[in-house]
C-alpha cells in the first residue's frame, strides 16, 4: 500500500495534476488528463511513455469537478 504522504506529494508528470489510487493500490489515476500509472512493489511508475489512457474517472462525492 503506498504511503499516504506519498500520495499528497505524487503528481502527474504530464499534466501536474492530483493522481488517486484505484481500490487495490495497483493503479495512480490522473483525472485531469485521463491518464493512468501502474504500481509495482509499492513503487509508482511515473513515467509518461509507461502510462496508459483510461475513461475519465467520476468525482469522489463532495469533490468538485
Amino acid at each position: 500500500m503506498l504511503d499516504a504522504k506519498l500520495l499528497e506529494i505524487l503528481a502527474c508528470p504530464a499534466c501536474r495534476g492530483p493522481v488517486t489510487p484505484d481500490d487495490n493500490h495497483q493503479w495512480l489515476y490522473c483525472s485531469a488528463c485521463s491518464l493512468r500509472y501502474r504500481v509495482q512493489d509499492d513503487i509508482p511508475i511515473m513515467l509518461v511513455d509507461e502510462a496508459e489512457k483510461c475513461e475519465p474517472q467520476r468525482p469522489a462525492p463532495g469533490e468538485s469537478s
